[in-house]
């Protein structure tokens, strides 16, 4: 049986996100408006998950992280960390690469309020199990904050109570390191919750654990 590790641009699964994205390109046609696709090597040791594309993010440009201000962060402790290179611009016209890492989402459609409901996440999870199991290295992934920990561990048929919640903590689940860290978000680094030696510590961390 072969696998589907992406949804199709039109995929109907969700109804409320379908409709968003519909809504979504009726005000910006010039957008991407569909489901954000993983970003990456497919002979990545990690992968980075998050929750769901931003509306002007991922939703806008097409590709994770790009476009809002989480991906600055993101990407510059990727290149930092060595799991990327290149220059990146946000709206995505850019030689931006990633280096033994990809990246995806739990949850594919940009939610309203940034919110997915929990029938989407399990809705959109056997995109998520098929982008896993096409991973033929992988080692180590980082979630980034707790619903997409959650989903990871769901994905692997683990309860979310099978590792701590909370930034640096770690777990296991499919033979695969499990590194947790607070989102990105802008709520979260202007607060001071993440700063960037934070974030970056999760990436050596992985590096560490990946290199060993």
């Amino acid at each position: 049986m072969s696998l589907t590790p992406e949804p199709p641009r039109d995929c109907p699964l969700c109804p409320r996100l379908v409709a968003y994205r519909q809504e979504n390109a009726r005000q910006n046609p010039d957008w991407w408006n569909g489901p954000a696709p993983s970003f990456g090597d497919p002979q990545a040791r990690l992968l980075v998950a998050g929750l769901a594309p931003g509306r002007t993010g991922a939703n806008r440009t097409g590709r994770p992280f790009t476009g809002d201000h989480a991906g600055w962060l993101l990407y510059d402790t990727l290149k930092k960390t060595g799991f990327a290179t290149g220059t990146y611009e946000p709206n995505g016209d850019d030689d931006l690469t990633l280096v033994d890492c990809m990246i995806t989402n739990a949850v594919r459609c940009a939610p309203p309020g940034n919110k997915p409901l929990p029938v989407e996440e399990t809705t959109c999870r056997p995109f998520l199990i098929d982008r896993l199991a096409l991973l033929p290295n992988l080692k180590v992934i980082i979630t980034l904050g707790d619903v997409s920990r959650r989903n990871i561990l769901k994905a692997f048929g683990r309860p979310a109570s099978a590792m701590p919640a909370g930034h640096g903590a770690e777990g296991e689940a499919g033979g695969y390191v499990i590194l947790n860290s607070y989102h990105c978000s802008r709520l979260n680094t202007n607060t001071g919750r993440l700063t960037p030696d934070m974030f970056e510590a999760v990436f050596n961390r992985a590096r560490s654990i990946i290199e060993a």
